[in-house]
């Protein structure tokens, strides 16, 4: 895996046989007092090797765009307009990041969602209320999750595939069932020539305190305890040569590697920041 180019929304990476496009949403600004630790209860402290901005955690929001030149895949959609007062205004980019990278909208034909909350979900439906993706074939989420496709998901309702179990979904990606953040939480294993790239959605919240302490939760995962066990296990695969991790809030452009630490793991990131 290596990074080829980029600009202020989007990091290109060649992976094999494969390219991958990191595409930023923007970033939401979230409290300290939402990471848990083991009992569930609030941190008492958050380390100083923790970014605080004007008290808040910065998380990026990423989607991630596969594809080998015939079939594609994208991973999450953002926000589009669908902003609540929990998320603030500072999204809904993923439509200029496409148009930044090259990539046509009409050209998407599958979406990944990795679980259902708004931040990866929402822009499927543009702010008009159409289609961003005229010619969108599936619409792959985990089944536990596919109560959503209500109101303003409505109209691509009728092309969800609900995930129940390991399924493979093009020649190269492999959706893998990972609940606990959220019942249908769901991790996309892309296997190039190169090896594996886990896209897996909201395991880590805060790349600076989670992978040092794995066993730091996020008061959002619906099964706390479940979402350790998940990430744990995902953690360790990691490990393995010739894998990588593309995070949804991990620091854009997201993509890294991981290896062990003598406490917990470290993150080493392939590509420049994009802030």
């Amino acid at each position: 895996m290596h990074y080829i180019s980029g600009g202020q929304l989007h990091a290109r990476f060649q992976f094999g046989n494969l390219q991958v496009v990191s595409l930023r949403d923007g970033y939401i600004d979230m409290p300290p007092t939402r990471l848990r630790d083991e009992s569930g209860s609030p941190l008492d402290a958050v380390p100083d090797t923790v970014p605080i901005i004007e008290g808040n955690l910065r998380l990026s929001v990423n989607a991630f765009y596969i594809t080998d030149g015939t079939q594609s895949v994208l991973v999450d959609t953002g926000a589009a307009d669908a902003l609540d007062a929990s998320m603030g205004p500072t999204m809904g980019l993923l439509y200029d990041a496409l148009a930044e990278a090259g990539i046509e909208r009409t050209d998407i034909t599958d979406v990944a969602i990795t679980h259902k909350h708004g931040d990866h979900v929402n822009g499927l439906i543009t702010p008009d209320g159409s289609e961003a993706f005229p010619h969108l074939q599936r619409v792959w989420v985990g089944a536990g999750d596919t109560p959503i496709f209500t109101g303003r998901l409505t109209p691509v309702a009728d092309r969800v595939v609900p995930i129940t179990a390991k399924v493979t979904i093009n020649d190269w990606t492999t959706a893998v069932p990972a609940e606990g953040h959220t019942p249908g939480h769901t991790v996309f294993d892309i296997h190039s020539t190169s090896g594996h790239l886990l896209v897996w959605g909201d395991t880590v919240h805060v790349p600076t305190l989670q992978f040092a302490q794995p066993d730091v939760s996020w008061e959002l995962d619906g099964d706390q305890a479940q979402a350790r066990k998940a990430r744990a296990g995902l953690l360790e695969q990691l490990t393995q040569p010739d894998h990588y991790v593309a995070g949804a809030h991990l620091d854009s452009p997201g993509i890294a590697a991981v290896t062990p630490a003598p406490s917990g793991y470290t993150l080493n990131y392939l590509a420049p920041s994009i802030s």
